[in-house]
């Protein structure tokens, strides 16, 4: 029947699957609508005929089905608040938005950014001191989205040391001298009332937070800000709490998505499917019913064997974290306070040229991150 004139003349000019218009669509069901009196009088013909169509019409509206987009995700440090991302993966999160991703471990925030700024990653979700870091040096970044925008670490020291005062002249561990760490730190030790020339606190570079952690149960350093999951394990073997900083709400710009202002312009479609993966992770996250894979998770990566320091470090991550991934400007000045006393040239950054939060302030405004939040029995 697709061999009649008519057949030929209208459908022949319609485009190829997943590129119909509403117009195409129109012209194929008034062909259907004039050649049902034929259709009738050959009924199996008919079932055929619409068996093909309909399959023919499924794929044309179906058509969203495309080739995953392949990037590379660059993080620095292995931390609690590296769990949404990886959720997001192991999860099926980004395949769901058309998405292959591949994360990479990229120790130190220096060369995450070089790696950004030379292509050979897309995306980097590192602390806001790599942005503005960059930045007082000439390169700017953006920053679309961070996952937490407040200090929610500890001060967390041998078990002999039982106060911040007994804490002069001892060994910190930090990942890098500038870094995220070394600014949690003295934030913390802002916070205890303690200075670092002052006090002659020694400052050393050890790694990443894992090993920070293993470097305090070595008793190579004294006392260390760390968060989540890491401070629980340390506390079930005895180290000392010195103070904890989360209810102290200080502003820090913590875990963020962070491009080049080039990935917006040209890809700033994938660059909403990448928000719309970190809101969707982040509510997976958050989500009681995900409890027991975000904890095994947990303790998959940092190594943890007992179910009840899982289920602590379970519960500091859920208090780190926020629903919607607004990025803090406020951590962002608290950033370019201290990173000016190790580098003059931060304090001349404009940290609102760091920002570009349309993005995902379009997620916002149009409802999507309430409703993924309530898809997951979330308020």
């Amino acid at each position: 029947m697709l061999s009649t004139p008519m057949g030929r003349s209208r459908l022949s000019s319609l485009p190829a699957t997943g590129e119909m218009s509403e117009g195409d669509f129109s012209t194929l069901f008034i062909w259907l609508r004039r050649s049902r009196a034929r259709f009738c009088l050959v009924k199996k013909n008919m079932t055929v005929v619409v068996g093909t169509l309909f399959l023919w019409l499924t794929l044309s509206v179906v058509a969203p089905v495309r080739a995953q987009t392949k990037i590379t995700v660059g993080y620095a440090a292995i931390s609690p608040r590296t769990i949404p991302l990886i959720i997001a993966q192991e999860q099926g999160i980004f395949a769901k938005r058309g998405i292959e991703t591949r994360l990479v471990l990229i120790k130190g925030a220096p060369i995450l950014v070089a790696s950004l700024l030379t292509g050979d990653i897309e995306v980097g979700y590192t602390g806001g001191t790599s942005v503005l870091g960059a930045a007082a040096q000439g390169p700017y970044l953006k920053i679309l989205a961070s996952i937490s925008s407040k200090l929610t670490h500890m001060m967390i020291a041998s078990p002999n040391f039982k106060s911040a005062e007994q804490l002069r002249g001892k060994r910190f561990g930090i990942q890098s001298m500038g870094g995220s760490t070394w600014m949690h730190t003295i934030l913390g030790l802002e916070h205890v009332g303690l200075d670092v020339k002052r006090d002659n606190i020694n400052i050393l570079i050890i790694g990443d937070s894992v090993l920070i952690g293993q470097s305090l149960e070595a008793g190579r350093i004294d006392a260390a800000v760390l968060d989540g999951a890491l401070v629980r394990r340390l506390i079930s073997k005895g180290f000392s709490v010195i103070a904890d900083l989360t209810p102290a709400d200080i502003p820090m710009l913590n875990q963020a998505v962070v491009v080049t202002p080039e990935f917006v312009q040209r890809r700033g479609e994938l660059a909403e499917r990448i928000l719309m993966t970190l809101v969707e992770s982040l509510a997976f996250t958050m989500a009681p019913a995900n409890k027991s894979i975000v904890v095994k998770t947990m303790m998959r990566r940092f190594q943890i064997s007992d179910p009840k320091v899982a289920d602590e470090g379970y519960q500091d991550l859920l208090a780190s974290i926020d629903r919607k991934p607004f990025p803090s400007l406020d951590g962002l000045r608290n950033i370019r306070r201290l990173m000016a006393t190790q580098n003059p040239k931060a304090a001349n950054v404009k940290v609102e040229d760091l920002i570009d939060s349309r993005l995902i302030r379009k997620l916002d405004e149009n409802g999507y991150i309430d409703k993924v939040a309530a898809a997951y029995g979330l308020k």
